[in-house]
Formats: C-alpha cells, structure tokens, sequence
C-alpha cells in the first residue's frame, strides 16, 4: 500500500498504517511522530524523515528509512528490526529490550541508554559513523556496536561512554586509546571471540548498506564491558 504523507497529522498517519492490512511505503513523510509505534506484522517502508519515537514499542514490525529520523527511534521496542539509511537523533534505542537497530550514518547524544536484554531477548544497535556523547549510558544489556566507516582525525563517540553501566556489551572500532572510558569500566582491546561475536553484525550491516565486510573487519577494535565487582556501588554507598 502506498500512502502518501505530505499533508497529513501523525494521527490521521499512524490510523492509515494501521488500518492496512498490507505492507506499506509512505513518501513525504516531513516529522509526523510515532510511525509503526507497537506494530508487529507488516513491513513499513518510509521516504523523508519520520518525527520522534519511530517504531516506539516495536514489537516485531520491519521498518526501513531511506532518509535520517529524529529522536527516540525504537523506544522501548520489544522486537523487529528498524533499518535507517541516514542519520538518528539523540536518544536512539532508549530502553531497548529486544531487535535491532541498524544506522548507516551517525547518531547523536545518549544512544543505548537504558538497553536491557532477558532470556532471548538480545537488542542490538550498529552505528556505522559516530555517536554523540553518553552513549550506553546505564546500559544493563544487549549489544552496541560502533564503526566510525568514514570518521576521520576524530572520536567516533563522545564524551562519557559506558557511564554507569553494569551490563551487556558496547565494541567500537577504534583501538582502547582513542575514547576515554569512565574508570568503573574495563575496556580491552578486542580479541578473538569478541571479534567473532560482533562478525554477525558486521555482516549484516554490509549487506544492508553495501560495505566490505572483510575491510570493516580488517581493523582494531575496542570491548568495553561492566566492571563485575559492582562499579558504581562506592557512588551510592557510603562507607
């Protein structure tokens, strides 16, 4: 089903959507918020840029963006795979418990905030630039994975990664030295099994945006897991 957006409020937006019962591809979109917001059965492909909480509560649709989005992209999502060829804004994968996230471009401030898995409920964020300041901030688990493709003479993330987390991981292809870590955090260079861990991803991400795995690969890359000896309990424990 084809919807055109130009025009149309968020609600009257979402209602069409959700009145389908096919696939839909919506051009013009211009900022209308809460696009596929709790969806779970149909594929949503969107030209222009979506507003906030694209694909909040996600709960096992596919959206696909052939543009950047604002904040909040899968907030909260629970499952299903958001797909965006451009850039996001702050706060994408806030609360994420479960599916996927894959940005070709950058995103900004506090990326993976609150990420959470249980069981196999894994949720997974690939940055293929940069990401703004902290990101993985409370991370309590799943995967962040940052690539900084075409990041040069800079950081690919900001300032206080990783602040306050205990749990799940966060790799950045970068070496240890580049990016500054709280001290709560042990940061290593990745070895082996890290590399084949984060190989899935990697190779998923080329497929969708068309990169040589075995290039993107070919580099150093850094882990930075949760200090298992409770690392932030001197912060709010008195002795």
């Amino acid at each position: 089903m084809l919807i055109d957006a130009k025009g149309i409020n968020h609600r009257e937006l979402n209602e069409m959507i959700r009145r389908s019962d096919k696939d839909c591809v919506v051009k013009n979109c211009l900022g209308q918020r809460f696009i596929g917001a709790g969806m779970s059965d149909r594929n949503i492909e969107i030209e222009g840029i979506p507003g906030n909480a694209l694909g909040a509560y996600l709960n096992g649709a596919c959206i696909e963006v052939r543009g950047n989005v604002q904040d909040a992209v899968g907030d909260t999502m629970n499952s299903g795979s958001i797909v965006i060829y451009g850039n996001a804004g702050d706060t994408a994968g806030y609360a994420m418990r479960g599916g996927s996230i894959y940005v070709k471009g950058n995103t900004r401030y506090r990326t993976g905030i609150h990420m959470k898995e249980y069981r196999d409920k894994l949720p997974v964020i690939v940055i293929g630039g940069k990401t703004g300041s902290f990101l993985g901030e409370y991370q309590a688990g799943g995967v962040i994975l940052v690539l900084g493709l075409g990041i040069k003479d800079e950081k690919i993330a900001g300032y206080f990664p990783c602040a306050g987390m205990h749990g799940g991981k966060v790799f950045l292809r970068t070496e240890p030295s580049k990016i500054k870590f709280p001290p709560q955090v042990l940061v290593r260079p990745s070895d082996s099994e890290d590399m084949s861990e984060i190989q899935k991803y990697v190779s998923e991400f080329c497929r969708l945006f068309g990169f040589d795995e075995k290039a993107v690969m070919d580099h150093p890359f850094t882990t930075a897991v949760p200090n298992s000896k409770n690392p932030y309990k001197q912060m709010y424990v008195s002795n």
